[in-house]
């Protein structure tokens, strides 16, 4: 009985610890960040003029309208593209179809913002695509900026999200159910319609608020390719780092107003996924079937140019960085300069950005590791408080969160603005939610008699979870870490609020280079941190044995 309450009290010391870390480097920032939007600029005192100023202004108010406006439209365009793709992938035999879900993952896991710089360089006004279609057929296509280029760049970045949600759903759709529908004449286009969306709407609903988010705070995107169509995350970005005209109040003002509209769509989201759910589960899943002639052809070739479409601005971006630039066009020369340039001007990048990625990935493995543990095997109050904390930082877009760390670490005891140690925390946060599911997935498997079994012996239940327990997670926790550390490396909006020439990531200067017009060596930035994330990629596959990704 001693032992118990020992036990007891050392995981309760575990929780009130993590509890502590996520009010220092979580809830204080945004708690200090709502403090300065509600402080008068001049006199320090109780004041609502930012928020006034917000609302009261159609100049703002337009900014909140065309964020929502893309954030709608993209995950609408998403669902279009992801939800049938899944639906012919799975019902249908496609050829290549693992080759297709992993090339469609590749697509996805790189940077919006890069795919923004691609598709400049093929859609932009002197884009390869632009001349082709002016030269050769005498067309003059729409080119890529704008509302319009934003929506298509975000959408081919973000379907395979609802892809691979909706084909992980698909999976788990007995054929019984199938078999049913069709024997009472219910297939094709209906039998989508009316039998597989109804199943699968809740995990559509959470892929759909994935979209939502990061579409809603994407910052690189709109920076790059909006040309005056002002979004919030570029607005609170001018606002907060503007020397002319810039205000951090007021910034923060802004980016309250988004937290609340962004936790509101959140807890509405998973009140109607609550009331929707109910359990499935495939004793016989569903069979691809094989199809021939015209049928087979559609099917094929719809998969295959979608798969195409996604993939054409990396590979193009790769190609363009074995040529040679002259200006902010490219040769037909081919060379390894941009590579040259760019490990002598940026290599110092690319060392930041692996010293920033280790160092967040060790801290995110130890953390992870013991709030899924706690969540699972310590249910309660506190353990579910726990849970919705990890997760809140979902639901922050990376420049508000960059904005409140470095409105509140500014002075002594916690002096950490310009240092690495910021970048790592704002980064730990941001990205622990990947392996705190991937880790949590792989406890609920694992039965709880094992560890039983180990106390009933006399192990100590701290010794249980690091001797029996946590060697058995190791596959789900390698998981969820790889997930975490490619996104680590993709990372832009927190970066770059938060950054100095010290602690420049790749993501930044691929960003800072496009801005700069040096298309040359932010390609070869761009193709280096695409290899990176793809072999990060592979060895998720490998370790997880799954081909697919869900959060």
């Amino acid at each position: 009985m001693i032992k118990v309450n020992k036990n007891f009290d050392i995981w309760a010391k575990i929780t009130t610890f993590i509890f502590i870390l996520y009010f220092i480097f979580l809830i204080y920032p945004l708690v200090t960040m709502l403090s300065i939007s509600f402080k008068d600029s001049t006199s320090d005192s109780f004041s609502l003029a930012y928020f006034t100023k917000f609302f009261g202004r159609k100049y703002y108010l337009s900014a909140l309208f065309n964020s929502f406006k893309v954030t709608i439209a993209v995950t609408f365009f998403s669902v279009i593209i992801g939800v049938p793709l899944a639906y012919l992938t799975t019902i249908f035999k496609v050829k290549g179809s693992t080759l297709t879900q992993v090339l469609i993952l590749i697509s996805s896991v790189s940077p919006p913002f890069i795919g923004a710089y691609s598709w400049i360089l093929l859609l932009g006004r002197n884009g390869v695509i632009t001349n082709f279609f002016k030269t050769w057929l005498h067309i003059q296509l729409p080119d890529i900026y704008g509302f319009s280029g934003i929506v298509l760049v975000l959408s081919l970045q973000l379907f395979p999200l609802i892809y691979m949600y909706c084909l992980g759903a698909m999976h788990n759709i007995d054929r019984s159910l199938i078999e049913a529908s069709e024997s009472m004449g219910c297939t094709g286009i209906k039998k989508m319609f009316k039998v597989i969306l109804p199943l699968i709407l809740p995990t559509l609903l959470a892929g759909s608020l994935l979209v939502f988010m990061r579409s809603l705070s994407d910052f690189g995107t709109p920076m790059l390719i909006g040309e005056g169509y002002r979004t919030i995350p570029v607005l609170i970005f001018n606002e907060f780092i503007s020397e002319v005209g810039g205000d951090s109040g007021f910034a923060a003002a802004i980016s309250v107003i988004v937290v609340v509209i962004a936790t509101i769509i959140f807890f509405l989201q998973k009140l109607v996924s609550e009331k929707l759910s109910f359990t499935m589960s495939a004793m016989n899943s569903i069979e691809s079937k094989e199809v021939k002639g015209f049928k087979s052809f559609i099917i094929h070739f719809v998969v295959y140019i979608i798969t195409a479409i996604a993939l054409l601005p990396r590979i193009y971006v790769i190609y363009t960085s074995f040529l040679t630039t002259k200006g902010q066009s490219f040769t037909k020369e081919h060379s390894f300069n941009s590579y040259r340039t760019a490990f002598e001007k940026l290599g110092t990048s690319i060392q930041t950005t692996f010293y920033l990625a280790i160092w967040t990935i060790l801290i995110i493995l130890i953390v992870a590791v013991l709030i899924s543990y706690i969540v699972i095997r310590k249910p309660g109050k506190l353990s579910n408080m726990l849970d919705t904390f990890s997760m809140f930082p979902f639901i922050v877009p990376g420049s508000v969160l960059g904005i409140a760390m470095l409105s509140t670490f500014t002075k002594k005891p916690l002096l950490l603005s310009g240092t690495a140690i910021i970048m790592i925390v704002a980064f730990a946060i941001r990205r622990l939610p990947y392996t705190i599911r991937s880790s949590s997935a792989t406890l609920r498997q694992i039965n709880i008699s094992v560890e039983e079994a180990a106390i009933s012996l006399g192990a100590s239940s701290i010794k249980t979870f690091f001797v029996i327990t946590l060697p058995m997670m190791a596959s789900g926790i390698i998981s969820g870490a790889i997930l975490s550390w490619i996104n680590i490396l993709s990372e832009l909006s927190t970066s770059v609020i938060l950054y100095t020439n010290r602690t420049k990531t790749m993501s930044v200067a691929i960003y800072t280079e496009i801005i700069r017009g040096n298309y040359g060596i932010a390609a070869a930035l761009s193709t280096l941190l695409t290899i990176i994330t793809i072999i990060s990629l592979l060895i998720f596959f490998k370790v997880s044995g799954k081909k697919e990704i869900s959060m």
